[in-house]
């Protein structure tokens, strides 16, 4: 079937240059996806779609343009074609614009293990998201569930091109969450949990889910405020990966060439303490985000974003490469309908000595962060402020919930402050233990 895929984007690519584009590049995507929803063991929503597209992007000299379909007639095709050729003849030149050279191109396959041999039913997944509901509904404090889900996704990518490029894979997904609610009336709070992954069975267990769900909310009941000070606040695994998102953002290649970045004048600089080590590692087995090339075409690497504290390098791919001057770094993700752009791939905080509870005790009083409501992060300056929710801790000890609260710093100075501690689980495409990062500002009452 990858096959096919290849054969449908190399045919559009021939079909462009045939109408006079000087170069082109196609994703061929075949898709097929089963959802389901249930809230108090009513099914809300089953949904199962097939569906197959093509994107397309044209260069007509330095100038280009993008349009995708759905109809893979050739009548359709023809007419997609002939519209992204004159789109493309219309649209302003772009000097960094450009497909890769054959030099640049990936080489050879490897086997990431990206596809599940076990792959549920709808009737499988109905009855996992309803033993997660009514898990977490068993809990004592849980009120009423705000709803459960669990899905499968299988896809396949096809990506050729004019400079000779044509490479496919395929993909299996999964996940299954839960979510419930604590309290009544005024008093009423919510929290969830959650499980994805590429091999159906390396999912978490729904009783784990729903379990984990219902404590959680119960925990939350009856927050108190704090008034606003300075303290140390640990960043819980759930929300902690947030923090390298952040700066995987500042270093991307398209903010760095605009200038907009925080940290456009850090590059080789020391950022974090010196036993931090963050990395992307799109070659990683059974990752969420793990492939053998990039949305462009180019090979891609495990790489040291931060290796011990110190900056490395940029996230690029081709386009901001050639605005910095730089060798692309294997960073290019395209839509179908989008031009490419860097991203990282599977990223994750490397592990500190603590737990988190070790952690708690050794810094004896603070804030302990688990959900986010709102915020206000400007990318170029650092400066950081978002709404939290979570629990006060003092002598070492959780005491009580809180909510209605800020906490506001630079993305600079807590980088430097920040301490990792061990419990990281691979998750999802950003990953991170929970982190301490001492002296930050809360407001509350």
């Amino acid at each position: 079937m990858t096959d096919e895929l290849l054969n449908i984007a190399s045919d559009v690519v021939a079909r462009a240059l045939k109408r006079g584009a000087t170069a082109a590049d196609a994703m061929a995507i075949e898709r097929r996806d089963t959802e389901i929803s249930v809230r108090q063991g009513v099914i809300e929503k089953l949904e199962t779609a097939e569906s197959r597209e093509i994107g397309l992007r044209v260069f007509a000299g330095q100038s280009s343009a993008m349009i995708a379909g759905s109809v893979l007639t050739s009548e359709a095709l023809d007419r997609m074609v002939e519209r992204c050729v004159q789109m493309a003849k219309l649209a302003p030149p772009d000097q960094y614009a450009g497909l890769a050279s054959a030099e640049q191109l990936a080489k050879g396959s490897i086997d990431l293990d990206l596809i599940s041999a076990d792959f549920p039913t709808a009737e499988k997944l109905k009855a996992m998201a309803l033993e997660a509901e009514g898990v977490a509904l068993a809990v004592p404090g849980v009120t009423r569930s705000n709803g459960a889900g669990a899905s499968a996704s299988d896809g396949m990518i096809g990506l050729a091109a004019s400079n000779g490029f044509a490479r496919s894979y395929r993909r299996t997904g999964f996940g299954l969450s839960a979510s419930v609610v604590g309290g009544e009336g005024t008093s009423m709070e919510r929290d969830y949990d959650g499980t994805s992954a590429n091999h159906f069975g390396d999912l978490e267990t729904p009783e784990k889910i729903g379990r984990t769900a219902g404590e959680r909310v119960v925990r939350r009941l009856n927050p108190r405020k704090l008034s606003s000070q300075s303290v140390p606040v640990i960043f819980d695994r759930r929300v902690a990966a947030s923090l390298i998102g952040h700066f995987s953002g500042a270093i991307n290649g398209g903010a760095i060439a605009r200038g907009v970045s925080f940290l456009k004048d850090h590059m080789g600089k020391a950022i974090f303490k010196s036993t931090i080590n963050i990395i992307d590692d799109p070659l990683r087995p059974r990752g969420p985000s793990s492939r053998s090339f990039d949305g462009e075409g180019l090979p891609v690497q495990r790489r040291a974003l931060i290796e011990n504290g110190v900056l490395t390098g940029w996230v690029l791919d081709l386009r901001s490469s050639r605005q910095l001057g730089l060798a692309p770094t294997g960073n290019g993700s395209r839509g179908l309908a989008s031009q490419p752009s860097a991203s990282t791939s599977n990223l994750h905080l490397e592990v500190g000595a603590q737990s988190p509870d070790e952690m708690i005790k050794a810094v004896g009083k603070g804030l302990l962060i688990t959900e986010f409501i709102g915020s206000s992060i400007n990318s170029a300056t650092g400066d950081y402020s978002r709404g939290v929710s979570g629990y006060w801790f003092e002598n070492g000890e959780i005491q009580y919930p809180v909510s209605e609260i800020t906490v506001a710093g630079n993305l600079i100075d807590m980088f430097m402050a920040l301490t990792p501690a061990n419990d990281l689980l691979f998750k999802g495409s950003a990953n991170a233990p929970s982190c301490l990062v001492e002296g930050m500002t809360i407001a509350g009452r």
